[in-house]
């Protein structure tokens, strides 16, 4: 076998081609210009471009926001709603994942859920961010902190509290978890309230942590605090009063509203059953109405005066006319109208005082339809009141020219229309001034009210007298307040239940004002479906009038205008009046 030398070996013997050799530095030198043309766009052609991106994966606004205002009453000193500081706690599913079965269960405890609860919503680990629960209170936060569970963060936010609870519930509302007003005050001046949230544009990292700012702090604005009219002192005696009444009668539902006469401010709203606004789960159902003004009635015996004065206004019908309600039937466009007692001859005083239905319509007989719509009208009868608050409702009151005799009469003396306590309280206004009925307020009022003229001052007078008749010794005897002299109507309804009138259910209603010699105060009561101690609203309303005007006077420093030893005490028996 031949054998070859090492310079004689064919294979190291050969040379590679030149043209090779040059092919294989063109392609190194080809990839490197190629890497050095990208650096050279990612690094500078491109960099704002690309952080851009980048910015965008990791950049956050968040949102700074502005701190909502109180809400006071009209001392400014009682505070009715506030923010207070809270905690939103959220987790990464991914790391949350990694929590100790006894961290969970600690946590679940904390937050009053189940761990399964906090199980199911964590469970999709491609989430980066899930809210476990919000407005925490700080304390509770705190001590979720400390268990320094995987995965759980904490958002700083605030949270709605409201220190008088139920008893100003239906005024004041509540906000939902956006802390944004959903009832009452909160919603009708919710953009007043809310303020406007600032801006501040961050990048985070995954866990949430702001590592740098992008862009300048835009400062929130905070909300502007609200001063009510509402007197949280008269406001806890309305509903004192209220509620006992309530719990006597075994009543559905009960009502009061209590209006400064003069400035056209509400002091007090009250509505039963009430509801707790700081209790979530309590935020439902028939608890949430505003019975004052959601809750429209046919307001019963209450209107008469109301006939009574277009009548005299009109010169109609003067003091000294009478009118013979016979034995208490009477037989009217064929139908039975009756009153509660046999009355005999009476003058419009004495229909008031003895709130004869029968003279009502009689005194109707001589009033037009249009003249009475027009009234009605004028005293915001099938109008929204307008005061700004949420959920006013209109009531009914048909067009004139549908009305027929019988309608008219039973209108006279309210029946055929609807009304809600808010607007017979306003109406009664004009008995408390000079015929004038003065604009509703439910914020502190700086300046003087406007008014609009119902009546005559004369007739508001005429009036006043003839309703300080029906609170009296033969009238609605448990309205009267010792030391003072007041004057209001009561007025009894049946409820309309499957579109007949029920002989069972009933609403006692009972409306006046006080003091007489120089009016303060408009108050109305009503009590829905009393089933134990009477239904009439002399019987069932007037007391609680009664209570209400007595403490609501002397809160207001208000002087007695009658002497306290020539007052008859109050009866045990309700008077005759319906």
């Amino acid at each position: 076998m031949k054998r070859f030398g090492f310079h004689e070996s064919p294979v190291l013997a050969s040379r590679p081609a030149f043209w090779r050799a040059r092919l294989v530095v063109i392609v190194l030198m080809l990839g490197f210009t190629a890497l050095a043309a990208k650096a050279l766009n990612l690094q500078i052609l491109s960099n704002e471009f690309l952080q851009r991106q980048g910015e965008r994966r990791y950049e956050r606004t968040l949102v700074l926001p502005a701190t909502r205002g109180k809400i006071l009453d009209r001392s400014s000193s009682v505070v009715l709603a506030s923010s207070v500081p809270a905690k939103a706690i959220w987790a990464i599913p991914e790391d949350f994942h990694k929590a100790s079965e006894a961290q969970v269960t600690e946590l679940a405890r904390l937050l009053d859920v189940k761990p399964a609860e906090l199980r199911q919503r964590t469970q999709d680990e491609d989430k980066n961010f899930v809210y476990l629960q919000r407005q925490v209170s700080v304390d509770k936060a705190r001590a979720i902190q400390q268990l320094k569970i995987p995965g759980v963060q904490q958002l700083s936010e605030t949270r709605r509290v409201y220190p008088e609870g139920e008893v100003m519930a239906h005024i004041v509302g509540f906000t939902n978890i956006e802390d944004r007003g959903i009832e009452g005050i909160e919603l009708a001046f919710n953009d007043r309230l809310s303020g406007q949230p600032g801006s501040r544009r961050v990048i985070k990292d995954r866990l949430g942590r702001v590592v740098e700012d992008v862009q300048a702090v835009v400062p929130p604005v905070d909300g502007q605090n609200l001063q009510l009219s509402i007197d949280a002192g008269i406001q806890f005696d309305t509903y004192t009063a209220l509620n006992a009444a309530m719990k006597e009668h075994q009543a559905r539902a009960a009502a009061a509203v209590v209006l400064d006469a003069r400035s056209g401010e509400i002091l007090a709203m009250v509505n039963l059953p009430s509801y707790d606004p700081n209790d979530n789960s309590k935020r439902t159902g028939e608890a949430l109405r505003n019975r004052v003004v959601t809750d429209t009635f046919e307001p019963g015996s209450i209107m008469k005066p109301f006939t009574a004065a277009l009548a005299l206004d009109e010169g109609k019908i003067t003091t000294q006319t009478l009118f013979d309600t016979g034995n208490g039937r009477y037989s009217y466009q064929g139908a039975v109208i009756s009153d509660v007692s046999r009355n005999g001859v009476l003058n419009v005083g004495g229909i008031i005082q003895r709130s004869s239905n029968i003279g009502m319509t009689m005194i109707s007989e001589r009033l037009s339809s249009q003249a009475m719509w027009e009234k009605f009208s004028a005293l915001g009868f099938g109008r929204v009141p307008q005061t700004h608050f949420p959920g006013m409702a209109s009531g009914r009151l048909r067009p004139w020219q549908r009305w027929r005799p019988i309608e008219r009469a039973t209108m006279a003396y309210g029946y055929g229309l609807s009304v809600s306590l808010l607007q017979v309280a306003h109406a009664y206004t004009v008995f408390a001034r000079n015929g004038d009925m003065v604009s509703l307020s439910l914020l502190r009022r700086e300046g003087q009210p406007t008014s609009v003229q119902i009546y005559t001052p004369e007739i508001a007078r005429l009036m006043r007298s003839m309703l300080e008749a029906a609170a009296g010794p033969d009238g609605a005897k448990r309205a009267r307040v010792q030391g003072y002299r007041v004057a209001g109507k009561s007025g009894t309804a049946r409820k309309i239940v499957n579109g007949q009138y029920s002989k069972t259910k009933y609403r006692g209603s009972f409306v006046g004002l006080a003091p007489v010699s120089d009016p303060r105060i408009v108050v109305a009561v009503s009590i829905d479906e009393p089933s134990a101690g009477g239904y009439y609203g002399g019987r069932v309303a007037a007391p609680v009038f009664s209570d209400i005007v007595s403490s609501t006077l002397r809160r207001l420093g208000v002087r007695p205008d009658a002497p306290v030893d020539s007052l008859v005490a109050v009866a045990e028996q309700g008077g005759r009046t319906q």
